[in-house]
């Protein structure tokens, strides 16, 4: 059978049914697939550098608005948890009503919500908004990915993944780069604005170039009650995750919110098989191929994102460096993942996404293992090698697990897919945030005492450990004022050692993970469905 689209050739709302395989090829600038793919990357570019740039900007937020470690922590989360619960539903608004719409709107809201941020003068209100600007960016990520799918030949849709996980990788590894220039020499409310000519020039791209492409069979309803067990199982998922470190991995509440979660999936998986138009067709998880790639992208996430959180900390609190050095010395890491993502995309299209999966897992594996081993004396030259491998290692994975989830869906659920695509890396986000984050504050919490006992320093009571565990979780001296030259010195170096211990203990956990992902990258293989996608494409 032809697979057919819905195409606006106008932008004004009117809609024909084309066969995709029968369209003639793009006039001009509306529906080009190359100017395309460039618009729907300006608008990514976005959200994957503020799923990182914050990062460096962190410290800065910190002291400047009296935020705890907690704090902190909810400036990241608050952002995946949007993300992670409503990426899937998002997708099918796109499915629905059209990617670029969902797109536009995405973009719009994104923009605005960076702008908010920036004007915000509480860490309440730093949180709230990064909440928004994952609902938006929630919008955006699918509809991006949706795009490509309906614009691009099977035989090109490869290339289109690569570049565009190119995007993805050197924002998200860039972040830190370009927050350090930022924050050094402008401030950390910067991070935020520069999103919003960043979305001005999305919109207007966007306007002028997207080309609107429905399904024939695109849903024609809501799945409401799907959506709704969804979301709630999403959240009270991410939630437990999230909190589970301040709680404790034992208490009642944390495993409360994993029962509510795992009877959430549970009641939703019932609802699905019954209601016509479902949410996620669970048909989709029949396939090994895509089931092996929606978790491939939750283990790559825990690796990457959970050890990048320490990285930053490590760099600018244990070696001294300002945000521009330590944006700077993760620079082999940004450059391997542009280098090597367009390199993947070709690599995948001639051999097929296994091989190149399984072998950049193996090669993050060893990286992150490496990076276990960086104490307060290692060399600039060390960790670039171990950052360096660490990006090449995860530019494979970033195209191939995308080709993998979005080739094996059928056209009319790519905008699903994507969301799929996108929430298994935001859960992964989370993940491996609280995971890692609980293995360093147990480590810390472990160790802290007996190496400050063992430096002889002036004991502690129960509160002032706390108190110094929480600083030495990010690398920081508990060091007063009016403390002696030499005891602070002591002091510096047990907070050090102690944090180094927690990070190096958090990468090995990291390179674990990477390892349990070689196995999955294994089960892998080329779309199904590749064909579906935008065959008869002009300007190739």
């Amino acid at each position: 059978m032809t697979s057919q689209t819905t195409i606006d050739t106008t932008g004004s709302g009117d809609k024909t049914p084309v066969a995709l395989s029968d369209r003639a090829p793009a006039k001009g600038l509306r529906g080009h697939p190359w100017f395309t793919l460039i618009t729907v990357a300006v608008g990514v570019m976005m959200v994957a550098l503020d799923g990182t740039i914050v990062a460096i900007a962190n410290p800065a937020i910190q002291k400047d608005l009296g935020a705890s470690f907690a704090d902190v922590q909810w400036i990241t989360n608050g952002y995946f948890l949007a993300l992670a619960v409503t990426l899937i539903t998002a997708g099918k608004l796109g499915d629905r009503f059209g990617h670029r719409q969902t797109f536009l709107i995405g973009v719009v809201g994104f923009g605005a919500a960076s702008g908010a941020i920036g004007l915000s003068d509480s860490i309440a209100l730093v949180v709230t908004f990064r909440v928004f600007q994952g609902l938006f960016g929630a919008l955006l990520m699918p509809a991006a990915l949706g795009l490509l799918r309906a614009t691009f030949p099977a035989e090109k849709l490869n290339m289109a993944i690569g570049i565009w996980g190119m995007v993805i990788g050197a924002s998200t590894a860039g972040g830190p780069i370009l927050g350090g220039l930022l924050v050094q020499h402008v401030s950390w409310q910067s991070v935020f604005f520069i999103n919003v000519p960043v979305g001005a020039i999305a919109l207007v791209l966007g306007l002028l170039i997207l080309l609107d492409h429905r399904a024939e069979n695109a849903p024609r309803s809501f799945d409401l009650l799907g959506i709704a067990l969804l979301s709630g199982a999403m959240f009270c998922l991410v939630w437990a995750l999230i909190k589970a470190p301040a709680w404790g991995w034992g208490d009642g509440l944390t495993w409360a919110f994993l029962g509510a979660s795992v009877l959430g999936f549970a009641l939703f998986a019932l609802w699905e098989k019954r209601v016509k138009e479902p949410l996620i067709p669970l048909a989709l998880f029949r396939s090994v191929p895509l089931s092996a790639g929606v978790v491939l992208m939750v283990l790559m996430a825990i690796a990457f994102l959970g050890g990048l959180f320490f990285v930053t900390f490590y760099l600018q609190n244990v070696h001294g460096m300002s945000p521009v050095d330590a944006g700077l010395h993760l620079l082999p890491l940004t450059g391997m993942m542009i280098v090597g993502s367009p390199l993947a995309g070709a690599l995948i299209t001639k051999t097929g996404p296994r091989i190149p999966l399984a072998g950049g897992m193996a090669l993050t594996a060893i990286s992150m293992y490496g990076m276990s081993t960086l104490d307060t004396g290692t060399s600039g030259a060390v960790m670039s090698i171990w950052f360096a491998g660490l990006g090449l290692g995860l530019a494979p994975v970033m195209v191939g697990a995308t080709e993998v989830i979005v080739g094996n869906a059928p056209m009319e659920l790519s905008g699903v897919a994507g969301g799929l695509q996108q929430a298994a890396m935001q859960i992964g986000g989370s993940l491996g945030t609280a995971v890692l984050g609980a293995v360093m504050a147990s480590k810390v919490d472990g160790d802290l005492a007996g190496n400050w006992a063992d430096a002889k320093l002036p004991p502690l009571t129960p509160a002032q450990l706390d108190q110094a565990s929480e600083a030495v979780q990010v690398g920081a001296a508990p060091v007063t004022k009016d403390t002696p030259a030499a005891i602070a010195a002591q002091i510096t170096d047990v907070a050090h050692d102690t944090f180094i211990s927690g990070m190096s203990l958090a990468c090995l956990v990291a390179a674990g993970v990477a390892v349990v992902a070689v196995f999955v990258a294994l089960l892998t293989k080329r779309g199904d469905n590749a064909e579906a996608a935008g065959a008869g494409a002009g300007h190739i």
